[in-house]
């Protein structure tokens, strides 16, 4: 058996797997990636296992330059309709309606900040 027939693998599989070799115990509260390193590890094997990627932060704007962009994909927008471009312009339509969505939000948690600031 090798490492890509053990990341196919199920856990209680694993679990099962893993009850072959007296090296491994605690099987059973093992997550399936420390299953599949512990049985190759038992085997001999060397196995690297994928990390994960890590989410990408988003930058913190000001809501002056949220409406700033907003300003921006509207005259985009106007250009394209002169242009006729539907599919162009329900796309900018969409990233307006989302930065104003996104701008709302911000203003409620600076809000909300706020307050609890004033009442400390």
């Amino acid at each position: 058996m090798e490492e890509r027939d053990l990341t196919k693998m199920t856990v209680t599989k694993l679990r099962e797997e893993a009850k072959k070799y007296t090296s491994i115990q605690g099987a059973h509260a093992m997550k399936k990636e420390e299953l599949i390193k512990a049985i190759a590890d038992a085997r001999g094997e060397v196995v690297e296992l994928k990390k994960k990627p890590k989410k990408k932060k988003k930058k913190v704007v000001s809501i002056s330059e949220i409406k700033h962009q907003i300003k921006e994909l509207r005259l985009k927008k106007e250009e394209t309709r002169k242009a006729h471009d539907k599919k162009a312009i329900d796309h900018l339509r969409k990233k307006i309606k989302k930065l104003k969505r996104y701008s709302r939000k911000f203003a409620e948690e600076k809000a909300i900040t706020a307050k609890k600031a004033v009442a400390t």
